[in-house]
């Protein structure tokens, strides 16, 4: 049952806070059954566990907020005993750069999903980022225009939630 500091899903965008915020999801749709690679983003209640920002693009969001620096990134790889953490790039198998020159993460909300103990194969991080352009699928994590996330980042709880039905 949604609580009224949980983010959910729905047919419109996402309804945060007595708002609904134009939204993507990944370009799989939503599934239960995620996969590494599949780009779907994955149904359930996911918790948040972390923020991450461009200290050279914009002010700290929140002050649980921390730093994205220049060789960090996310590891995407099933083989890879760091699989679905954060790793220092450069880094021996595939992962995914954080600090990017696009500014698809210069605010990125961190979820649960296949985390801190990742099965091997169900998917790597999803996160609530900013969206490439209006209506444009992600590889599976949330997309949202930047002024969305600049209301969503400084109201967030403890107990916020994402839920995908």
């Amino acid at each position: 049952m949604p609580r009224a500091t949980d983010m959910v899903i729905t047919p419109r965008g996402l309804r945060f806070r007595g708002r609904i915020f134009p939204c993507t999801v990944g370009r799989g749709g939503t599934r239960a059954a995620k996969r590494e690679g599949d780009g779907a983003t994955p149904r359930g209640t996911h918790c948040l566990v972390g923020m991450l920002y461009r200290t050279d693009r914009l002010a700290r969001p929140t002050d649980w907020a921390l730093p994205i620096r220049p060789f960090d990134g996310w590891s995407d790889d099933p083989r890879d005993p760091d699989y679905n953490l954060m790793v220092r790039l450069p880094h021996g198998f595939s992962a995914e750069r954080l600090r990017r020159a696009d500014r698809l993460y210069d605010r990125v909300l961190l979820t649960d999903w296949n985390w801190p103990y990742p099965r091997r194969g169900a998917g790597s991080a999803i996160f609530l980022h900013r969206w490439r352009k209006p209506g444009h699928p992600t590889e599976g994590c949330i997309g949202l225009p930047p002024a969305a996330l600049d209301w969503i980042l400084p109201r967030i709880e403890h107990r916020t939630r994402l839920i995908v039905p």
